[in-house]
């Protein structure tokens, strides 16, 4: 398989929710699999997880598991039959009362605060609501600017408007227990709003005995306004471009996306791009020339990973939407400078850990290596490499199988499992060992190492050398 450095995330459905095709998805590309707990019993889910288990992968025993919880998505709920909005129609909506001009929304949600210009998007922006008044912490009284035929079950965003809901709902923390109990690899958090959201979700980690890092779902305007102190807080984020373009301006999103992608690798947090990747190949074999430029602008500005959702759960053709990222990602990645990313980025070092990091990447290129391995024991020393986003391939490799399948989804990182390995003494001959025996370099070839002495301890990357496998 081509070596390619943006890494592919597929979630799983109806349309691949056997082995024999979720494997080909995997030798098509495919690093990760997203598990929607949104829908399904918890036997659907929990099958789900037992499929990825169920995979076998080159590089490590299979493919990492990214568990997207729920989250407190407000829906109508309650209302009989359909209700017809015409423009200017006064119009109720509360979860306290009841009525014939009333839309009733779930009854977990209040109204803290509402801000000037506060408008209501009923299923996804396809009906629009201005709000007049707030009557109540539970009611608010609108007026109908985007017509249209309201429907149970249907989605309700509230834009410039300050909700009282929990970060986790109950369903929550049951899919949450089940998906640390069948493997998941990373959580991910939709409607994130602030920086607390992350130690509510590591404190019921915390409490069931399990410690995986958790993705915020960039989704919401109060995320976007808290954006930097999400990043630096959460352990990576998800620029999930459905809710978000409902929640603001559409014409915003791009924007956003960039700033998101800019602050989370100069962070050395991984940042994935998510909705309507391949929209169109949900039925259709081909993609559209928008989706192809906006498949590559994504990859130009440095994001991870990209994530296809219903193009390959529910999609008719969900091998050629990854054989369509493949070549994309190929074709884009040949272009890009690489040396101009590790000189800008090694500007602003604050750490001997950044430093060393950098220098890997100016050693490598300098003596036109091709390889560059970090011995990582938490992962910290991969991700602060790829960072920099070098030429040269990074090859991580960890005692540990968790961490190899959480490096995953980070930009250019390749993991491999390895023995463990007691001192520096110990490095050269565990890495030319692995790297010989998966084909990566040949007798005679140098490769650069980056780690942290003493070997074993998190977080102290300070060691650095160049080696010739013998």
């Amino acid at each position: 398989m081509e070596y390619r450095r943006t890494k592919i995330i597929a979630t799983l459905g109806p349309q691949c929710s056997d082995q024999k095709s979720a494997q080909a998805l995997v030798e098509m590309g495919v690093n990760c699999f997203r598990i929607n707990l949104s829908h399904g019993t918890a036997a659907e889910k929990k099958s789900y997880f037992e499929l990825v288990r169920s995979i076998s992968q080159s590089e490590q025993e299979r493919p990492a598991i990214l568990a997207d919880l729920a989250g407190p998505k407000i829906r109508i709920s309650g209302l009989n039959g359909t209700m017809d909005l015409k423009t200017g129609e006064k119009v109720i909506v509360s979860n306290e009362q009841n009525g014939p001009n009333v839309i009733p929304v779930s009854s977990s949600v209040a109204f803290q605060e509402v801000n000037p210009g506060a408008k209501i998007m009923i299923d996804d922006g396809q009906i629009a609501l201005e709000v007049i008044s707030q009557v109540s912490n539970h009611t608010l009284e609108c007026c109908t600017e985007i017509p249209g035929e309201v429907k149970n079950r249907k989605g309700v965003n509230f834009p410039g408007i300050a909700l009282n809901v929990p970060c986790l709902t109950e369903q929550d923390l049951i899919d949450l227990e089940l998906a640390l109990s069948s493997g998941a690899d990373w959580i991910a958090l939709s409607f994130a709003r602030e920086a607390k959201d992350y130690h509510l979700v590591r404190s019921r980690m915390k409490n069931l005995n399990f410690n995986i890092p958790v993705m915020a779902k960039i989704e919401k305007w109060e995320a976007v306004e808290n954006l930097d102190e999400i990043i630096e807080t959460f352990d990576a984020v998800m620029v999930a471009r459905g809710d978000l373009g409902v929640e603001l301006p559409v014409e915003r999103v791009p924007l956003i996306q960039k700033s998101v992608i800019d602050k989370a690798s100069q962070a050395g947090k991984p940042v994935v791009i998510a909705t309507q990747i391949l929209d169109s190949m949900t039925e259709r074999p081909v993609p559209t020339r928008a989706e192809v430029s906006d498949i590559a602008n994504a990859i130009l500005d440095g994001a991870d990973g990209l994530m296809v959702t219903g193009e390959t759960a529910m999609g008719v053709y969900p091998q050629e939407v990854i054989k369509v990222l493949s070549r994309v990602i190929e074709e884009t990645e040949a272009a890009i400078d690489y040396e101009k990313y590790y000189t800008t980025r090694g500007q602003n070092l604050l750490s001997t850990a950044q430093a060393i990091s950098h220098a890997a990447c100016s050693v490598a290129c300098d003596l036109d290596v091709n390889t560059l391995v970090t011995m990582t024991h938490s992962g910290s020393t991969a991700r602060m490499t790829a960072r920099y986003r070098p030429a040269a391939r990074i090859i991580a490799m960890t005692p540990f199988p968790e961490i190899c399948r959480q490096l995953a989804i980070v930009w250019g990182v390749t993991s491999f499992i390895v023995h463990k390995y007691e001192n520096a003494d110990d490095i050269p001959a565990a890495a030319g060992n692995v790297l010989e025996k998966k084909g990566i370099i040949s007798k005679s070839q140098k490769f650069v190492i980056t780690g942290g002495v003493p070997v074993g301890v998190p977080g102290t990357t300070n060691y650095l050398s160049v080696f010739r496998l013998e």
